[in-house]
């Protein structure tokens, strides 16, 4: 077979242009994200370059401002949609990345040796997660991992600073593990009296609340130094309902940093306060999320010191001590500081929050209220981070889920740690997240009956928490509510806080001397760990009323919440969140940023919401 000189030429040509082309040069990269090591956390050494990192790269979603849109139309009494919540196929189409983005993520992925085979993704493909080596994530994101230890002794491995190719900033809105320093802290304080230290439930002193009157009061159901479940479901006027739609209704909780719900001491605990109650202690639904902890078994010396558990038991004994026979969902989430220095190949997972939402939001049938004690100092996190888990929650609140989160338990901050983490150590106010979050309702605490004051308890400093986000700026909703009460504020607290941020909490509800079962024995415990349950176990009753009237869940709180539904809410009118050195943002009539619009008066909230058809 004969070839001309010039098809032998271009065959040459072809041939080398497929198989002998030079090698892709490295694209300009430029810094995507940076974040100062917040104060409590110290760089101790490099990261060991064999540590599995599960990386989480979150695509910039192309309809998110229609989501926003529906999310608000859906929510808003005024509006004709309001009660028509989304599916989650119609959440997915209006989150997922534009083909563009997906495309040049693969490529750069590619021409990094991560092939899609490595890769998964959520249901809506807005975040690609892919494990790789520490040292091959500091070549992708042209950064370097260090080790970071926490005062309190744990471990994990960050990248303060990283980078991106410069095509990819506007695909791309955040990269994790990488500059957050977010822990997901219980909101509680453990007060153990003499007392009440080491007496076992069996020998407590018990009362008669099998069949309590059909008109107990307040003053007979409730101690304020031993909160029960009798004394909530009395003060908040739940006590003579009765759960119509338990199954369609549900109600869950969230369990971070290796704790759980002990069963055996849920039922003691509901055998004592609830009796009727007490065999939901044995089979209410635990979902494990990512190596998450669901131990039944006693806790040995070391997990005992640490009070294992103690957050875990308190949400779900008060869950099931208000809300009996809905049924509850725990979810317990991996992801706690799991990197050890002298481990060869830890795998550091910490990010909680993500695990979790991306798991809920893969998940067809949820519960309608989920409470969350659990949260951390904004500044822990960066901007990027925080905005993108807050979309997340949003794209639960369009499907019609009310999500509920501590205001924590510092006041403005604790005193000596108000500083802010951007080097220039100026004096501020320390803002909570999530709760700066538009798209969550924040729960702050109270204490005492006849009235309710702001929960302050001077044995352990804790005071409900409560402040303006420097993130997020304050959301339409709360103009009306929010502008007065700065503006009453005058000059005071001048430099220290966002007058233009949301404001928090929206809520609030007991949190003072709960009664908790925990390792067989009565412990009383404080905390907006204590006040988000109790609030999430009301509005999940009012839940139960509209679905048995034929009605839509609450879904998201807010726009209802500051239009028409506060007017359903006990106003707090005494007490501040103190901290910082100062007295803090002070309880007034009407919203403010101690306790929001004040507690649930379950007749009241439901007759709000079912008249808001």
């Amino acid at each position: 077979m004969l070839f001309s000189r010039a098809s032998v030429l271009v065959f040459a040509a072809s041939f080398t242009s497929v198989c002998c082309s030079p090698i892709q040069s490295r694209p300009t990269y430029a810094v995507k994200d940076s974040h100062h090591v917040p104060r409590k956390w110290s760089r101790v050494s490099e990261a060991p370059p064999n540590s599995i990192v599960k990386l989480e790269i979150a695509l910039k979603q192309s309809r998110f401002e229609e989501l926003e849109k529906h999310l608000y139309e859906v929510s808003d009494p005024d509006h004709h949609r309001y009660g028509d919540h989304l599916s989650p196929d119609e959440v997915d189409e209006l989150v997922k990345p534009s083909d563009e983005s997906l495309d040049l993520v693969h490529e750069w992925l590619l021409d990094n040796g991560i092939g899609r085979d490595k890769l998964s993704y959520s249901a809506a493909k807005d975040w690609v997660r892919v494990s790789l080596p520490i040292a091959h994530v500091e070549r992708l994101l042209d950064t370097k991992y260090s080790v970071y230890k926490h005062r309190d002794g744990t471990h994990i491995v960050r990248a303060p600073t990283w980078s991106l190719p410069t095509h990819l900033h506007k695909h791309i809105d955040t990269i994790q593990p990488t500059n957050s320093f977010f822990r997901a802290a219980p909101r509680k304080s453990n007060v153990m009296p003499v007392e009440d230290a080491g007496k076992d439930v069996s020998t407590a002193q018990r009362v008669d609340v099998a069949s309590p009157p059909a008109d107990i009061t307040v003053a007979q159901a409730c101690n304020v130094s031993a909160v029960t479940p009798l004394c909530l479901r009395t003060l908040y006027g739940t006590i003579n309902y009765q759960p119509k739609v338990p199954g369609k209704n549900k109600v869950g909780l969230t369990n971070y940093l290796n704790e759980a719900n002990n069963r055996s001491d849920v039922f003691l605990f509901l055998q004592q306060f609830r009796p009727d109650a007490a065999e939901a202690a044995l089979d209410f639904r635990i979902e494990v999320i990512a190596g998450g902890d669901n131990q039944q078994t006693p806790d040995n010396a070391t997990q005992l010191a640490d009070g294992k558990d103690l957050e875990g038991n308190l949400d779900a004994e008060t869950i099931l001590g208000i809300d009996y026979p809905t049924p509850l969902i725990a979810y317990n989430t991996g992801g706690s500081p799991p990197f050890k220095p002298d481990a060869n190949t830890p795998t550091d997972t910490n990010e909680p929050y993500l695990t979790w939402v991306q798991y809920v939001l893969a998940q067809r049938d949820l519960p309608q209220v989920i409470s969350t004690s659990y949260g951390d100092d904004e500044q822990t996190v960066p901007q990027s981070y925080a905005r993108t888990v807050c979309n997340q929650f949003a794209q639960l609140g369009a499907r019609g889920i009310s999500l509920l989160f501590a205001s924590g338990d510092n006041g403005v901050g604790p005193d000596g740690s108000c500083f802010t983490n951007d080097g220039k150590n100026t004096s501020t106010f320390l803002p909570s997240f999530p709760d700066g979050c538009p798209y969550v309702t924040s729960v702050g605490a109270t204490k005492n009956v006849n009235p309710e004051v702001v929960a302050f308890d001077p044995r352990n400093g804790f005071v409900s928490g409560g402040g303006f986000s420097n993130y997020f700026t304050r959301p339409r909703y709360q103009d009306s509510a929010v502008v007065p009460y700065v503006a009453s504020l005058g000059d005071q607290f001048k430099g220290l806080y966002n007058k233009n941020g949301r404001g928090y909490p929206d809520i609030a509800a007991q949190g003072q001397l709960f009664q908790t079962v925990w390792n067989g024995t009565i412990r009383r415990l404080d905390g907006t760990s204590a006040s988000t349950p109790t609030a999430s176990a009301v509005l999940a009753l009012v839940n139960d009323a509209l679905l048995a009237a034929g009605r839509k869940p609450l879904g998201f709180l807010n726009p209802w919440l500051y239009k028409r539904g506060y007017q359903a809410f006990t106003d707090i009118l005494s007490g501040s969140a103190t901290g910082c050195g100062t007295s803090g943002f002070p309880a007034v009539k009407g919203w403010d940023a101690v306790t929001g619009f004040g507690t649930p008066y379950f007749p009241k909230v439901r007759a709000a919401a079912l008249n808001s058809y």
